[in-house]
């Protein structure tokens, strides 16, 4: 059952969207469009599936390695993207950007340079400057009316690198990246010997005709698998990421081995928390079907807000994601700065929407997260556009 119009309320149940939006946006009654989480209930199995679990009463210590586990992320792998990962890569970890964080730490000293495209997502900044590691950035550029790698920049920052962050879907653009950018990468990483890392946890929202190819994919057919690796989850797609839990993909036995000791010895993290095991265990194997509604509905909002746009804000340019849930407006023709531009939304539309500027953004510009009902989006839609 796919009942995506439900209007489900999300306050009073600690939600960082929708109790805390003080913190962001300096208000308590705005309506938030910005955390990337979704409104909409996860489905139907994996609710069952932990209420059985909650039932049985006891929660003692787990496991995550064991076959049951990991069985259901090499099926997803094998029927979604049509490639077969082998078991021995897959390690659980609490969630992405602790294990982008343990893989520098292990691999690496505090000095070594991170390179990744921007605009980005915003805990790239903070976690590599908490973790003094000096990251340097790549700007995409427009051509096309769509958002490209600049090669030629990319090329002359990668060479003074040591790590590749690569962000597939990217975020905040929306860009899933072509199996030709990716084999370009890969070719320009294997030249200068930089390792990649490829931050996928939007993999599954993805907007046809495009298509989500695994990086690590590309990297097998270039003899580069050493040093490649994936750290995704399927909280997003399924929207569970509250209950915890990741995963990362490493074909390198010895960083695979490094990464092992650092959560079980240094951070004592052996034991995984259960139940996001068993919403990944279930969404992998019983949801498909709810994730292929799921990215309908997105898109169909990603209309309705296009078409608003062309009829109230034509000059507004958003660039049709091609995947994640997320939207990324540019409202220069506003004239104003990012900052005014909040002010009037949170203070006359009270509407929370991420500014451009968290995400790296040097110009204006909006990302507004579309993953609600309908309902909400078009409410949304009319506080906008009474603010301006």
């Amino acid at each position: 059952m796919c009942d995506f119009d439900e209007v489900v309320n999300r306050k009073g149940t600690y939600s960082t969207q929708w109790d805390y939006t003080f913190d962001r946006f300096g208000k308590d009654d705005v309506l938030p469009f910005s955390i990337s989480d979704m409104d909409f209930k996860s489905p139907q199995e994996i609710l069952q599936a932990l209420i059985t679990r909650v039932n049985h009463g006891v929660f003692g210590y787990s496991r995550w390695n064991h076959n049951d586990y990991k069985s259901t992320i090499t099926h997803w792998y094998n029927s979604r993207f049509n490639y077969a990962i082998n078991e021995d890569w897959i390690m659980y970890i609490p969630s992405v950007i602790y294990g982008i964080n343990k893989i520098f730490e292990i691999l690496g000293s505090r000095n070594d340079k991170v390179l990744f495209l921007s605009p980005a997502y915003d805990n790239f900044f903070k976690s590599l400057k908490a973790n003094q590691q000096q990251f340097i950035t790549s700007s995409l550029v427009v051509e096309n009316n769509q958002f490209v790698i600049n090669w030629q920049d990319f090329e002359s920052k990668l060479k003074d690198s040591k790590y590749f962050l690569l962000c597939n879907p990217h975020n905040p653009t929306g860009r899933v990246w072509s199996y030709n950018e990716l084999e370009k990468i890969v070719l320009l990483a294997k030249k200068y010997g930089v390792i990649i890392v490829s931050d996928d946890i939007h993999m599954d929202i993805v907007y046809k005709p495009n298509k989500f190819t695994p990086i690590l994919q590309i990297a097998e057919k270039l003899d580069y698998l050493d040093n490649t690796l994936i750290i995704t989850s399927a909280s997003k797609s399924f929207n569970t990421p509250s209950l915890g839990g990741a995963y990362v993909l490493i074909p390198n036995r010895n960083i695979y081995q490094k990464l092992m000791s650092k959560i079980k010895e240094t951070d004592s993290l052996g034991s995984p928390m259960i139940l996001g095991i068993i919403a990944t265990m279930t969404a992998y194997k019983e949801c498909s079907y709810w994730l292929d509604n799921l990215v309908k509905y997105c898109y169909n909002n990603i209309m309705i807000l296009q078409n608003f746009l062309e009829e109230n804000f034509p000059d507004i340019k958003m660039l049709s994601p091609q995947g994640t849930y997320l939207t990324w407006l540019d409202v220069g023709c506003f004239n104003k700065t990012t900052e005014e531009i909040q002010t009037i939304l949170v203070n006359k539309g009270k509407l929370g929407i991420m500014g451009g500027d968290v995400y790296g953004a040097t110009t204006p510009f909006l990302r507004l997260n579309i993953a609600c009902p309908q309902s909400k989006l078009e409410l949304g839609l009319a506080k906008f556009k009474e603010s301006f």
